[in-house]
């Protein structure tokens, strides 16, 4: 039954992202891969709550599955924002390169340990 529901998140999580790097991509453009940046970085806040309100006991394991290793699973992407890196290095844009991966390690993690310290504030 786990797996259906990891399988179940994941078939809405990455299409998801999908849809939300196109629009950003779309509207905004640019060297840097901000549909990847926004995405993983608003996963970790989700990933972080759903894992604070797990931890609180306020969500059953089930929930966890879908929504945590699911959808989460399947909204974020290390490997196109490994990707994306290393072609911004091959383009010759080795500064954006540093910065995409400093501002996606560092804002990824704020916004996990934000997420989950605002639900173990609001549920523990």
């Amino acid at each position: 039954m786990t797996l259906l529901l990891v399988m179940l998140g994941a078939a809405v999580g990455a299409p998801s992202r999908w849809l939300l790097d196109q629009a950003i991509h779309n509207r905004y453009g640019g060297v840097l891969p901000l549909g990847t940046l926004v995405i993983n970085v608003s996963g970790s806040a989700l990933l972080g709550a759903i894992l604070g309100a797990a931890g609180a006991g306020s969500l059953p394991t089930a929930v966890v599955a879908l929504a945590g290793a699911g959808f989460c699973g399947g909204f974020t992407t290390y490997s196109t924002f490994a990707f994306e890196t290393v072609r911004l290095l091959e383009d010759g844009s080795g500064a954006e390169a540093m910065i995409n991966v400093g501002l996606s390690l560092g804002l990824g993690l704020v916004a996990a340990l934000g997420g989950f310290w605002l639900t173990q504030s609001l549920l523990g």
